[in-house]
């Protein structure tokens, strides 16, 4: 009988995958196609707030792009390795209560974030107290109905996911005032992968 896969928290889950996570990059960007940073635009100089930045796969990117890049993650395991590969500003936080003041920020990008919370209305009600008047928030939900296996040093474990309707997405965004200004679905043949959207305070 085969061996039953934890299912675990995000901080937890993701200190036990953090020293192989950079092993996924091409896996992660694959959901993207390219087509996420270069919604984004012109950012040299503008503050930007990488929410679930991981072990910095876009943190990095905005950075060389001009931006000056926080990078928050509920994981210190995570931005342990962030910190060993770039000087980017790095805070463990919680995206449901986020550690700044009203108006820091010209963006909120959030790639591979809301599919481990359960009400991404908390977070995008964060995101927009965060962001500057006019500021934007950029974000992937993808289509995951179940939990991929995760490598770790203990064995392969299960991170808590959450699976949320594209059309539902756009609905809680303008629920809290955001106007979504872009929307782009990744697909693989007449399937979804990935919804990006683009929304302005």
């Amino acid at each position: 009988m085969s061996k039953k896969i934890k299912i675990l928290p995000s901080d937890v889950g993701y200190d036990l995958a953090a020293g192989s996570y950079d092993e996924r990059e091409k896996y992660l960007n694959s959901f993207e196609k390219d087509k996420l940073l270069p919604l984004l635009g012109k950012v040299d100089g503008l503050k930007i707030l990488d929410a679930g930045a991981g072990t910095g796969r876009l943190a990095m990117k905005m950075a060389k792009m001009g931006a000056s890049v926080v990078a928050l993650d509920v994981s210190e395991k995570m931005l342990e390795v962030l910190r060993k590969k770039n000087k980017i500003e790095t805070i463990v936080g919680d995206v449901k209560s986020l550690p700044f003041e009203e108006g820091t920020f010209d963006w909120v990008v959030a790639a591979f974030l809301i599919v481990h919370i359960k009400d991404p209305g908390r977070f995008f009600d964060e995101a927009y107290r965060v962001l500057k008047d006019g500021g934007r928030l950029l974000v992937t939900n993808i289509n995951q109905k179940e939990p991929p296996e995760v490598k770790t040093t203990e064995g392969p474990i299960k991170i808590e996911s959450y699976y949320h309707r594209p059309e539902r997405i756009k609905e809680k965004l303008e629920e809290l005032a955001f106007v979504v200004e872009r929307e782009v679905l990744v697909k693989e043949g007449r399937n979804w992968v990935n919804q990006i959207i683009g929304a302005r305070k």
